[in-house]
């Protein structure tokens, strides 16, 4: 059984302040679904099969519940891990609610993940059932699994979407009609059901410095974030919601398919991204709100095809993940026509920080935002010493939306006894209490003894009109100890050299000693599987590509 690592101490205070809400997405549907019960709660588009599903919330609620009686008819108990690797697809939240009902602690994983990542995911988590997409754009999920299945011995049970035979997830869950096999099936769904503090999600975070850790959460964390969205962007059951960000990642479980839900909204998604397909999809089923990460926003923003789509339903791009270059942010205003939000927030604290729909230009194109009602930040030097207003320090956060522990490695949980998370960015908290995040204290470049403001050079960089994606690290150097190195994706059709760089630095009258030394221009950059770009891999790609001589 997975614990809480949080503190009593603090549960009480987070309880007390009426942050948590002590409600599951269950008690959020069993309140607004029965007027609803007819109206689309989820649609898809199955790249793998072509067919569009849309899926009402009377068919979700009761398919539901039939996959949670097929997961106890495993053997499948309170506590176990249940874990699935699915694309955007309806099923996706049918799993999750099912392991509600259950009391089973949701475990999605990202489609990329392979043998390695799988094995050591599955095994950390103790894994008892698992569920994949058969074939998934080219590849054998079933077959990776099957192989990965004798270094699993907790890892009874596999199905597939789109599969055959004893694997067939459709057949197992779906056509058997467990309601009717089981006897009592509502009284044991009742008395099984996710309780708001208990351990609901097993995620592992995505991986930027190079090693996953399984961040827990309860429906109570979870629902102090998702309460306090609806209400800063006045969201209702009456909008559309669009999530192409994958689910099986914080952004799309919690803004894709939680908020949504809980609101009784109708939920568009898409399964791989394209987006001139994105577009469509905001045109034809009149969606007003989406969050995802910088490339998905700077792909709508940039598409040739854009003029040809009627957006005018559209209203909100909430946007994380990384900083967002000033430059696209003011773009995206003008093109889409919409709200641009900049957000700030990681696995392990979700949401904290977001730019208001009423603020001005410039908090908008150069902040990270407020934090949400009941979140506080604050900035500290190395010595933990609070630091004044626009002072740059590693950022801390505390809150009700805070994870609850790191399964089995609870020495590395993070928090302070009075609940203040280390987050590992570096940020700027202005007079006003909008955060700028400066970057990763792991991402700074000291070249010589001077810091060099790796953000500030990469939002520079994302102005130039060749430039699509920027981003800068550090090279080992014997002399200066650094240097900087910039890896740049290009738009097409334009070039890019070290001579047009300087010269548009030197335009801009960047100091000189900020200016990276050596410039990569490539197809792409490694990514976590939301799209943040993977700075420990630019590191070591850096290394090796631009060695100094020692």
């Amino acid at each position: 059984m997975m614990t809480s690592q949080m503190s009593q101490e603090l549960q009480k205070i987070y309880q007390a302040s009426g942050h948590w809400h002590n409600k599951t997405l269950l008690d959020y549907l069993d309140e607004v679904a029965p007027s609803r019960l007819d109206k689309v709660a989820v649609t898809d588009i199955n790249s793998m099969t072509g067919r569009k599903n849309s899926i009402s919330y009377r068919q979700l609620l009761q398919t539901s519940k039939r996959i949670a009686l097929g997961l106890i008819s495993l053997g499948v108990q309170r506590g176990d891990v249940v874990s699935y690797q699915l694309p955007n697809w309806w099923e996706f939240v049918a799993l999750h609610l099912a392991c509600l009902h259950v009391g089973a602690v949701t475990n999605p994983v990202m489609p990329i993940f392979r043998h390695r990542e799988l094995t050591f995911m599955l095994g950390l988590a103790e894994t008892k059932v698992m569920i994949v997409p058969q074939n998934w754009r080219g590849f054998d999920h079933l077959a990776m699994v099957r192989e990965i299945q004798p270094n699993l011995p907790k890892l009874e049970h596999v199905f597939a979407l789109g599969g055959s035979g004893d694997a067939s997830f459709e057949k197992y869950f779906l056509e058997r009609r467990w309601e009717q096999e089981i006897p009592d099936a509502e009284k044991m769904l009742k008395d099984r059901r996710m309780q708001p503090n208990e351990v609901m999600e097993l995620l592992y975070t995505s991986g930027t410095t190079g090693e996953p850790k399984g961040a827990l959460h309860t429906p109570n964390t979870h629902f102090s974030n998702v309460m306090t969205l609806k209400e800063r962007f006045r969201r209702t059951g009456d909008h559309v919601f669009f999530m192409p960000s994958p689910m099986a990642h914080q952004t799309g479980f919690l803004a894709g398919m939680e908020l949504p839900l809980a609101l009784g909204a109708k939920l568009v998604l898409q399964d791989v991204w394209d987006a001139e397909v994105g577009l469509a999809r905001i045109q034809d089923e009149g969606v007003n709100f989406t969050m995802a990460s910088t490339p998905f926003l700077a792909d709508l923003t940039d598409h040739p095809a854009l003029p040809k789509y009627d957006l005018s339903s559209f209203e909100i791009f909430i946007c994380g993940g990384a900083p967002i270059p000033r430059a696209l942010v003011q773009r995206a205003t003008e093109r889409l026509k919409a709200h641009i939000v900049s957000v700030w927030g990681m696995t392990e604290n979700l949401i904290v920080t977001t730019t208001r729909l009423e603020d001005p230009a410039e908090k908008v194109f150069g902040t990270d935002g407020l934090p949400l009602p009941g979140m506080k930040i604050r900035v500290v030097d190395p010595a933990g010493k609070v630091l004044g207003v626009d002072q740059e320090g590693e950022l801390q956060s505390w809150g009700p939306n805070h994870f609850v522990g790191y399964y089995k490695r609870p020495e590395l949980y993070g928090m302070d006894e009075e609940g203040w998370f280390k987050t590992g960015d570096l940020a700027r908290i202005d007079a006003d209490g909008y955060v700028r995040i400066t970057g990763r204290a792991k991402d700074i470049i000291i070249r010589g003894g001077e810091n060099i403001p790796v953000v500030e050079v990469e939002q520079l960089l994302h102005k130039h009109p060749a430039v699509h994606t920027a981003a800068v690290v550090g090279v080992p150097d014997p002399r200066l100890g650094e240097r900087a190195a910039a890896y740049v994706i290009l738009r097409p059709g334009h070039s890019f050299t070290m001579e047009e760089m300087q010269r548009f630095f030197a335009e801009h009258q960047m100091a000189k000693q900020y200016w990276p030394e050596f410039l990569a221009v490539c197809e792409d950059v490694p990514r976590t599987p939301s799209g943040k770009i993977q700075k420990f891999r630019l590191r070591e790609m850096a290394k090796e590509q631009f060695k100094v001589p020692q």
